[in-house]
This record gives C-alpha cells, structure tokens and sequence, in this order.
C-alpha cells in the first residue's frame, strides 16, 4: 500500500455548541477516489477546506506531502484582477504545466476564455473554477459539488475526464449516478466522526444501512446491561462491598454512555397536502414553437398530459427546457399553435434560481406568509416549528434570516412550503441541487407517489430513473435545433430508445445503398440465418442467467445479517464483490440474449 499523501486525522472543530467536527479523519493515498458523504450540515466541506489548507482544525493531525500539489474546487471564485475567463483559468497552471490543457477544459465546459469574468453567471463562474483547479493536473484535486450547474452533455463528459485522470480525487456530490460511476472509495461523515469504506458509491446505501442496525443493536445489548447491573446492585449481596462499588462505578460508565449516544439525525417527514383532483386531461400542446431572433427554440411540438403523468425535461443548457415549460405551463405564450390547460389546476413551482426567497426574511415568517405562528397543512392546524422538524430544522431556527441556510437548506426549506400548500400539478425545475441524499430520497418519494401530475427539468440521471413516466429530449442531444421528442420511460430508457432509432436508421440507410438484385437474393433461397454460435447461445443463455440469478439470491441471503459487516468485515466485503461480478455478468448475458432474440425475430420476420 502507497504512503497516503494526506492525511488527516483525530480533527476536531466547532462554531461554538455541539462539535462540527469531533475526531474526524481522511486519508488520500496516490490514484485513490474517494467520495465524502453525509447529510447537509455534517461538516463535508468544511474538512474538505481543512484538507485544502483553507481552514484550521482547533486540534488534530494534518499531514501534506511536502511535494505534493493540492487543488480546491471554489464555491465562490475570486476574479479580481482578471479580465477574462482565460487568464483567471491559467493562473491555476504551475511552471511545466501545459496551457493547452485551459483551452481544452473551457471549450468542454461550454467556455470560450474571452468571456468577462464579472458578467459571469453562477454557473459559468463555477465551470470557470473547475477549469482552474483541473489544468494543472495537481496530486490531488477536492471538489465541492463539481456537477452544480452542469448539464447532462458536460456531466457524462466530466465522468470520462474524472475516471481516467491522475489525480487523487475526493468529491462531494449530491449526483449519485456520477458518484457510482467515479469513485472507487467512501469516507461517511456522521455525526462529527467518519468511516471509510474501500469500495464506490454503488455500495454505500447498504453499508451504511448495516452499520446503522448494528449500532442499534449495541444500543439495546447496553440498556439491556444496564437493567441487569441495576437489578444486581439493587438485590445483591450488599455485604461484597467493595465489589458492588467497582460494579457502581462501571454502571454510571454505560448509563453515561447510554444517555450519551447520538443517533443518525432523523429523516424528512412530509406528504403532499391534498387537493382537488384536476381533470383528466391536464396540459394539450398542439403545434407549439417559438424562436428568438433567427434561432427556434421550439419547433412544431405537440403533447397531451394526463392527471398521473411524471414527465421529465432533458437536454444541455441552452438548448430550451426552461422555455418549454414555461409555454406548457401558461407562463409564456408560443409563437404559434395551441396550449390549452385543463381544469381546478392547482400549481406549485420549485425554481431553480430560488427566487421565491427573500434572503432577509425568517424561516417562520416564510412558511406561514407572515400570518402569525401557525399554517394550515392539509386542513390541520399546525405550530411552525413542529412542521420545520419534520423537514430536520431546528426550533431555535424560526426567527434565523433566510441569508444564514446553506444551499441544501434552502432547498429543503422551499420544498417544506411547497408540499404545506395543496397543489396537483408540482413544476419542479431542477429540485435536486444542494439536497443530501436522505432528502433526495424524500423527493422521490414524494414525486413517485404523488397522485397529481409532475412535470420537472432535471440533471440527475438516477433521479430521473426512479420519477419519470416518460422524457421529453432534444432530437438532436448535440446540437439542439428546436425539434423536441418524447420517449417513454426515465433517462436509461430515453438513450436505449435513441440507440435502437439510430441503428434502425443505419440498417435503412445501409440497406438503401445496396443495388436492388443484391437485395433481392438476400430475401431470397440465401437467406441469412442465425449461425450455429449464436443459436447455442440463445437457448443456453436463459439457463445460465438462472444459474447467476440463484447464486446473487445465496449471497443476498448471508449478507441480510445485520451483524455480519460487524462480525467479520472481510466477509461481507467478499460477498459485496461476488455480486457485483455476478450482477455484471448477469446484465451482459441479458443484453447479449436480447440482441440474439432481436436479431433471430428480425431474420425470420
């Protein structure tokens, strides 16, 4: 194993009150990517700046290879003293390093590097940053959300970048498609302490969940000595007393403990408030378009939304999602063609830009629009602060200003006044920046079960995967032209649907170019058949998948113990890696029959 090439460890921090931080620890070694998760408020960025140098621990260790480079993804970019994006991105070069590797990354990024860097968006400021921070390609590079702001084009793109880079990474994202797919560690930051994990993202959810039951447990064996210690200090035999003072003393140990053991911070409760149930037919576009300038954003685009619809909007930034929506939803009008909404619609909006919040205003005064201490949820009554609980904000957080949230808060805040007000048709435009998993959890839950009508503009595949009844995307993913096409299903079923359309398209073109006697003889006393490879692989490839499929169910089964993580680590952590073997496997001979099965259905047409 590599020397680690930082290494922080025992770090303890606070802001005043409980600890932040409280002997929490990181180590990155040589090729290592890690992802630190945790909830919001956890501490994830604030030991990623420790580990940046850019904050100090009020104790602990802190270690940095001496020749080691380190590089740290701003939230908040500084400009002064550059005029463009340029050449605030190559002063982040060091001595040998490359300047083409500036102009290569802002060109990725959707960046010229003339742009002035103080007309800059949110966004660009953000793509400008990482530019910055990935030119030099450091030891090891800390980023805080690297997919904020980015489109899906830009995000596969980055994946690519992230996996094959020599840099250590360490990254915090609430994406969990881009985790899977980059990291190949996981540190969990909880409750002021970390673990780490030596395997991706993709395993995360269940060891956690391991790790949870088993501290539970501990909990329950404790009350359970205690009771015990209790009932034998109580009825003992008094005149041991010496013994029965050691044996007090170990009792006010684990009674401390007892008392003393924070548990994993509570989930988001909430439901939809109930309303009128809208008509059946919610939204019909008919033929709808609109341009600006010479440019369509729109073409002729036609769709009827029914009540139970989830549809999802995709596509890079720019190419008109936004635009669209606002014409399906009646904030903007179309060009041309009809848009006709259905009846008792009630609308709730998530923006993006979270432009409902009045940074000045209180959380409580936010929530109840000013009217006094209660709000209405639902028909019931109910305190402020007993509904800010349910969406983990505390009581003493009433009366705090709105500026003083984090992102994630913020966003948990809009969609606690969301889900207060009755609505049926939910517009949601990118709602899952800045949530923690948990709450994004929540969100899917409340989007998948939602009796109403959703319709949401998202980035996140996995997201995406779990909501959508069907996906509206650019015709054209690379150069959008204003032709827009609806598929059914999430994002996966989008690009498999896009896949067959292109192959299909190719098989025409191809066929339309071979002279007609060719084709002829090909549906003729030639006809082409299935080789005898391929038919051997069609009826013994159901077996086989069988065969996979009981062998993952044998090893779902050990690993259901919720004490066998705890047990014996290297247990679990082998059966962890034999399903994913057999999971892939099971998915390469499931895709190769359905290629077979196609193919066989296509020939004897």
């Amino acid at each position: 194993m590599a020397p680690p090439i930082l290494k922080l460890d025992d770090i303890f921090l606070s802001f005043g009150g409980a600890p932040l931080l409280a002997g929490a620890g990181l180590q990155i070694e040589p090729g290592d990517k890690i992802c630190l998760v945790g909830r919001n408020g956890s501490g994830k960025s604030t030991l990623l700046k420790i580990a940046a140098g850019l904050v100090e621990a009020q104790s602990g260790e802190v270690f940095r290879h001496p020749s080691s480079t380190v590089r740290y993804l701003e939230q908040a970019p500084d400009f002064a003293g550059f005029n463009t994006v340029q050449a605030y991105a190559e002063a982040g070069l060091g001595p040998g390093d490359d300047p083409y590797r500036v102009t290569y990354l802002l060109s990725h990024l959707g960046l010229s590097g003339d742009e002035d860097p103080k007309m800059l968006s949110g966004g660009e400021s953000r793509r400008a940053a990482l530019a910055r921070v990935m030119a030099p390609e450091p030891d090891i590079l800390l980023l805080d959300e690297p997919t904020n702001h980015l489109d899906l084009p830009t995000i596969e793109w980055l994946e690519g970048e992230l996996q094959k880079t020599r840099s250590a990474l360490v990254l915090i994202s609430h994406d969990r498609r881009f985790l899977e797919k980059v990291s190949t560690a996981t540190v969990w930051l909880d409750r002021g302490t970390s673990r780490r994990l030596d395997r991706g993202f993709a395993h995360f959810e269940a060891w956690r969940d391991q790790v949870l039951e088993a501290e539970e447990l501990e909990q329950h064996k404790l009350g359970k000595s205690i009771e015990r210690e209790e009932h034998w200090l109580r009825y003992g035999v008094t005149a041991r007393r010496k013994r029965n003072m050691r044996r007090l003393g170990e009792l006010q140990t684990m009674r401390s403990n007892y008392r003393g053991h924070k548990g994993p911070q509570g989930t988001v409760q909430a439901t939809v408030s109930d309303a009128q149930e809208s008509g059946k037919l919610v939204i019909e576009a008919d033929k709808i378009t609109k341009s600006f300038g010479e440019r369509a954003i729109v073409t002729p685009f036609s769709i009827r939304v029914h009540r139970g619809d989830c549809i999802g909007l995709v596509g890079p930034n720019g190419a008109g999602k936004t635009t669209l929506l606002k014409m399906l939803t009646g904030q903007l009008s179309p060009d041309s063609g009809i848009v006709k909404l259905g009846t008792n619609l009630e609308i709730a909006t998530l923006d993006q830009k979270r432009e409902d919040l009045d940074p000045e205003d209180t959380l409580a005064n936010y929530l109840t629009d000013g009217r006094g201490e209660n709000l209405l949820v639902n028909g019931e009554q109910r305190h402020v602060t007993g509904y800010m609980k349910e969406f983990l904000f505390q009581p003493e957080q009433a009366r705090t200003p709105i500026r003083s949230l984090s992102g994630g808060e913020r966003a948990r805040l809009m969609l606690a006044r969301i889900l207060s007000r009755p609505t049926n048709l939910l517009i949601l435009d990118e709602p899952t920046n800045d949530l923690d998993i948990e709450t994004l959890d929540l969100l899917q839950e409340i989007v998948a079960g939602f009796p109403g009508t959703v319709i949401l503009v998202s980035h996140d595949r996995d997201f995406l995967d779990r909501t959508v009844t069907s996906t509206i995307a650019p015709a054209v993913p690379d150069a959008p032209d204003g032709r827009w096409i609806e598929y059914a299903g999430g994002y996966s079923d989008m690009l498999v649907q896009r896949k067959g359309a292109l192959e299909e398209r190719k098989r025409a073109e191809k066929a339309a170019e071979k002279p007609k006697t060719q084709q002829a003889t090909a549906s003729g006393s030639s006809k082409v058949k299935l080789s005898f490879k391929q038919k051997f692989a069609l009826e013994n490839l159901p077996k086989e998948m069988a065969k996979a499929e009981a062998e993952i169910a044998k090893r779902e089964q050990v690993i259901a113990d919720p004490n066998l993580f705890t047990r014996d680590p290297a247990a679990f952590n082998r059966l962890a890696g034999e399903m994913e073997k057999l999971r892939a496997s099971l998915t390469d001979m499931e895709e190769e029959w359905l290629e077979l099965e196609m193919l066989r259905e296509e020939l004897e047409g």
